[in-house]
């Protein structure tokens, strides 16, 4: 049903990929986001959320540079004074690396321009000679002909499997390599529009799915079977459905066992394409729609 829209979103859509570590732990966690190209200027599509979280990434690095070069030649004692100082403990970030996956070939600025209500964001990469996506999306143009009971796809990165890192020996920082896996693979979920989500002026701003959008996939284009962006995944609301289970005997493995069980339901929130063409006409930026 999806195939081949999938193969034509596919060419614009793109991973954020993350490594951070915790003060003092040399464990490195790994993440992921998504987001989608407008054009060929360089725009891309993806939630505040997002944007905020690298954003986050330069006031975490600068802290961290700030201790690494202060706390040269100091005792172990004085260190853990000055990271306390600085706010550093054990449950904190103390590192954080961003690189955007086949985006551009370079990348002297990144602007962000984020939408004042709802969870979307502009990015816009600045100082690239040779862009490393293809196509541009095909806005739905009859934006209000959206019902409930249409199945919709998204497209992200949910599931970060790169491997192109480590934790310097020498240096004790953070760094991408050349080495070791440098793409996730991409992810389809599919969903049947459940309801709409309206403000408190009763306007509609998003498209709520049957099922979840996954970690990663905040940012993600939401189209149909043609390849028409419907929205972008947003969030993932869960709803108790009642149906709870307490103190139940079963019997697993030949013993009896009391379980406990209290079930959701998981749904996708998606911003609606009305929004995101509003977002765009107003900063001027070029799409199209089919």
């Amino acid at each position: 049903m999806f195939v081949e829209a999938i193969k034509e979103v596919a060419n614009y859509t793109r991973a954020i990929h993350s490594i951070s570590r915790n003060f003092g732990n040399p464990k490195i966690q790994r993440g992921s986001a998504s987001l989608f190209f407008v054009n060929e200027e360089g725009w891309a599509l993806t939630c505040k959320h997002v944007a905020q979280w690298l954003s986050q990434a330069d006031q975490i690095n600068k802290r961290f540079s700030k201790f690494m070069e202060e706390s040269k030649g100091l005792t172990g004692t004085q260190q853990n004074k000055f990271a306390k100082k600085l706010g550093l403990t054990a449950d904190q970030l103390f590192e954080m690396r961003i690189t955007f996956v086949d985006c551009v070939d370079q990348i002297k600025n990144l602007k962000f321009i984020l939408h004042p209500e709802y969870d979307l964001a502009l990015l816009k990469f600045e100082g690239f000679h040779k862009p490393l996506y293809s196509q541009a999306p095909r806005f739905l143009a009859e934006e209000s002909s959206i019902q409930s009971g249409e199945m919709l796809c998204r497209l992200g990165f949910p599931f970060p499997e790169f491997t192109n890192f480590q934790l310097d020996p020498t240096s004790h920082t953070l760094q991408w390599t050349k080495e070791g896996v440098a793409r996730s693979p991409r992810f389809p979920i599919e969903g049947m529009v459940t309801r709409f989500l309206g403000n408190k002026k009763g306007e509609i701003y998003g498209i709520e799915l049957s099922t979840p959008g996954l970690r990663g996939q905040s940012g993600g284009p939401l189209f149909d079977s043609s390849g028409r962006i419907f929205g972008m995944q947003s969030r993932t609301k869960h709803l108790h459905l009642g149906f709870d289970i307490e103190e139940k005997e079963v019997i697993a493995h030949g013993k009896t066992k009391k379980i406990n069980d209290y079930a959701f339901i998981h749904l996708g929130e998606c911003i609606h394409v009305k929004v995101i063409k509003d977002f765009l006409r107003q900063h001027q930026v070029n799409f199209a729609e089919g």
